[in-house]
């Protein structure tokens, strides 16, 4: 898996001198990376993990802890989950000066900084660099202020070569990496993420061929793959239409395995047909690893062996035919399910009596969801490819795709998924106890009938039959004697006395008595009672999150998010059904943690933190329309206070009442205020939710929402309203500091009038925010006279969750701070102006004007 690192547009360090410098453990952690966790929610996941992923028992064997080949593997898989988190993790904190984008930094930094072309002549930049003293300095500078975040990019790539070299070796390498092989991971590659780039000549697998990998091995790691249902996963999929979406996480390994044995995909056509025709009959758009999408159209292309075999799948009538069976079970299922989430509906009888129809319409719902989420995605076709194009028009025209419909369908699927797996865990867990209970009131209506026809217990028109008190006795023994334990004989000898008490009331005519007929139904509905208990097992649990698994959209789910804000912001109530969806996302993690959970890593906490931030991250992104949505409503509040109602004097004349009562105004404010309340109303019902190893809480959800609006918005009137013209003849110090002082006194009016309505403290949140804007922008233009500059992610004042933006300069200043400095320094400029003492003020030395005073700064 690459990243930017990867691309020809990046850049690389010139002095390769400060890999060989003192670097900080590998559990080093960057600011942007701290979140509010614990280790018991690392734990509660780590179950999670272990209890819906039981491997298969002769993986268990493998995993064994006296297995030694199986423990190396796993702790190998282990790392490897854990160095692509942290590549991506890494793809995140970039320092911005190595792209190069800003002018400012080209001209400060183009001399120091430089391509992959470094490499090819290290000499001449060397001898540059040498040149100039300056240079040197700057690049000195330059070294100190990221060597932290170079440090620990060059640790991710050493992390990839020790791992290869113990995957050939099989056991963790202790000597220290070679720098030179390590170099060559950094080295371009020739590809470009760019529109309309091309694809380089035997990209990916030449930079596969870095690092190389026994061949054997790899051969034996295809040939399991191609044959084997390695995971087990066909048992979760028993319909043969399901059978590619069963094998798709084993399908994505091989087509990476693939790319190290380039000769099957290139000569090996018998091969080549075999793999198609079992995982990619029917599909051509395959995740590979937490949402990362591939189009084997695309990615096959240079490749004659694959390309071929891939014809059927691509043939116009196959995809049709694909894309219209989606349609149609699309049209099918949406009412179903609806109607399974109807108030009522789902009860415990009608879940136990139909398990096999509810998963199989998980099935259905869930295999539709996934092929039309990924073969309808934008980043799978690449609009500069003519035959990508008709063929996504094509699914698109022949699924008749809705993002709308397919996005309700997801809702309601999670929904129902969740609502089920929490009713199942519930009868989970309280199996034992109501099974011993059906076996208590069964065993005793036999015992109580046993005494009726002993003639001790009378009841109305029952003879004495010894016959029968012996038999009914002999029946609650049986009841009695059922092993809870032993649920495989318990069920078959509960089947064989229900029959027993069906025959016995035929063949003794016991219908005429209504009562002895209660009883033996009373006792028969608890034995029927007891085999549906019985039925409660974790496998079904298991097949639900195997089948619920909605990893391939980790990221395809942004392109929905429109959507979800969307419905949010018409109506606040979805945010319910939306934890739902968010829940289910969050199984998404079960794919990085199990291997690293099951090796007893110390990087389970680490990769778990990374993942759920991710994915609490887009949940604040989400139901961030909240709170600006909020604020919407309350400019037009503010603007309706300030400029269209009156204040209402203490002293009034009666006949003016009607005039100050203006209730069109006040009905306006009214219902906008109501808005804010419902608005608040709607993410508070989304209840406190573990999300992966993060417990999101909806109250501190939405003060964070409101903070990030709050700090969003001031920050922009800050930069927008503190430009100056630096050639005005008038100063526009004073006529913009009123304007910003007015527009600041509106947010400050709207805090003040919100604060009731959502239950947070306004003002400590206003003062909080406004100075941590103020601090950060100073800090900012602080750097620019530091040699030692303070990073974003080392910043005390920065916020991930709530971050202060930052907006490209606009003069020599980085902030309004510097611009507001300068213009006061322009505007007292001793040459052109006199300060007196008496009257602190400043006068201009020519006209004796006032220019400004000691307001300015109170």
């Amino acid at each position: 898996m690459l990243n930017d690192e990867d691309r020809q547009s990046t850049t690389v360090h010139r002095d390769v001198s400060w890999f060989r410098i003192d670097i900080k453990p590998r559990s080093a952690t960057l600011k942007g990376d701290s979140w509010s966790s614990s280790q018991s929610a690392v734990k509660t996941q780590s179950q999670r993990v272990a209890v819906f992923h039981l491997p298969p028992a002769a993986m268990v064997d493998f995993l064994a802890e006296n297995n030694l080949c199986g423990q190396a593997i796993l702790r190998i898989v282990s790392r490897g989950n854990a160095i692509i988190a942290e590549l991506l993790r890494l793809s995140d904190f970039i320092p911005p000066v190595f792209r190069l984008k800003d002018k400012s930094d080209q001209q400060k930094y183009g001399d120091i900084i430089c391509d992959f072309s470094y490499f090819k002549g290290p000499e001449y930049y060397e001898g540059k660099l040498e040149a100039k003293p300056d240079l040197q300095d700057l690049d000195e500078e330059f070294r100190e202020n990221n060597i932290e975040i170079l440090s620990r990019f060059y640790l991710a790539f050493e992390s990839v070569h020790k791992y290869i070299v113990d995957l050939n070796s099989a056991a963790r390498s202790s000597a220290d990496s070679n720098l030179d092989d390590i170099c060559k991971l950094l080295r371009s590659t020739g590809y470009s993420s760019q529109p309309g780039a091309k694809r380089p000549a035997n990209y990916p697998e030449s930079y596969f061929q870095r690092v190389p990998i026994s061949t054997p091995f790899i051969s034996m790691v295809i040939g399991r793959l191609r044959s084997d249902d390695i995971y087990n996963q066909v048992s979760a999929y028993p319909l043969p239409e399901h059978r590619s979406t069963a094998l798709a996480n084993q399908a994505a390994m091989l087509y990476v395995c693939l790319y190290f044995s380039p000769s099957i995909l290139h000569t090996q056509q018998a091969k080549m047909r075999e793999i198609v025709d079992k995982y990619f009959p029917d599909n051509w758009v395959i995740s590979i690893y937490m949402g990362i999408t591939v189009n084997l159209v695309e990615a096959w292309e240079p490749y004659k062996a694959a390309k071929t075999a891939l014809n059927y799948t691509l043939d116009s009538a196959n995809i049709k035919e694909q894309a219209t069976r989606y349609a149609a079970s699309m049209e099918t299922l949406r009412p179903h399910v609806q109607q399974l989430l109807k108030e009522g509906f789902l009860r415990e009888e009608i879940i136990l009596d139909n398990i096999p129809k509810l998963l199989n319409c998980l099935r259905d719902c869930n295999v539709a969801i996934r092929w039309l989420m990924l073969h309808s995605a934008e980043s799978a076709y690449d609009p500069n490819n003519k035959r990508l194009r008709q063929m996504k028009d094509q699914v698109l025209n022949d699924s008749k795709y809705n993002p709308k419909i397919l996005f309700q369908i997801l809702l309601d699927t999670a929904q129902f998924e969740f609502t089920l797996k929490e009713m199942f865990k519930q009868m989970l867990s309280e199996k034992q106890i109501k099974w011993e209970s059906y076996k208590k009131e069964g065993s005793e209506r036999m015992t109580e009938l046993a005494e009726v026809f002993s003639g001790v217990k009378p009841l109305t028109r029952v003879e004495k039959n010894e016959n029968l008190q012996a038999w009914f006795r002999e029946i609650s023994k049986q009841i009695e004697s059922l092993n809870y334990e032993d649920s495989t004989a318990a069920g078959r000898k509960t089947v064989q006395l229900i029959q027993a008490l069906v025959e016995v009331q035929e063949f003794h005519q016991l219908e005429s008595n209504l009562q002895v007929c209660q009883f033996l139904a009373d006792t028969r509905k608890f034995l029927h009672q007891m085999i549906r208990t019985i039925n409660i097992k974790e496998e079904v649990l298991i097949t639900m999150q195997i089948v619920g698994d909605l990893s391939y959209a980790w990221q395809i789910i942004d392109s929905f998010t429109l959507i979800m804000q969307e419905s949010i912001r018409v109506n606040p109530s979805m945010v319910t059904k939306l934890r739902a969806t968010f829940l289910k996302l969050a199984s998404a993690l079960d794919l990085p943690l199990l291997r690293i959970n099951q090796a007893n890593s110390a990087d389970l906490l680490s990769v778990s933190q990374f993942y759920s931030g991710e994915l609490v991250a887009y949940v604040r992104k989400v139901l961030q329309i909240i709170p600006e949505s909020m604020f919407t409503s309350l400019a037009k509040i503010i603007k309706l206070q300030i400029h269209d109602i009156m204040e209402v004097p203490t002293r009034l004349d009666k006949d003016k009442l009607k005039d100050y009562s203006q209730l069109g105004a006040r009905y306006e404010v009214a219902k906008l205020t109501h808005d804010i309340s419902i608005f608040t109303e709607g993410i508070l019902m989304m209840k406190t939710t573990l999300v992966g190893i993060i417990k999101v809480d909806p109250k501190q959800l939405l003060e964070d929402g409101i903070r990030k609006e709050l700090v969003k918005r001031v920050a922009y009137a800050l930069h927008k309203g503190l430009i100056f013209n630096p050639k005005a003849k008038m100063s526009e110090l004073m006529p913009k500091l009123k304007d910003m002082a007015a527009t600041m006194d509106g947010f400050y009016r709207s805090f003040e009038y919100i604060q009731d309505y959502v239950s947070i403290y306004g003002l400590k949140i206003w003062q909080e925010e406004v100075s941590r804007i103020i601090n950060y922008n100073v800090e900012q233009e602080c750097n620019s006279f530091l040699r030692a500059k303070i990073q974003d992610w080392q910043s005390v004042h920065q916020s991930t969750h709530i971050p202060i933006p930052k907006f490209p300069s606009v003069d020599e200043s980085a902030t309004f701070i510097g611009r507001l400095c300068r213009e006061i320094l322009r505007i007292t400029d001793p040459k052109v102006t006199c300060y007196i003492d008496q009257m602190n003020t400043w006068y201009d030395l020519k006209s004796h004007q006032e220019v400004t005073n000691n307001r300015t700064v109170l």
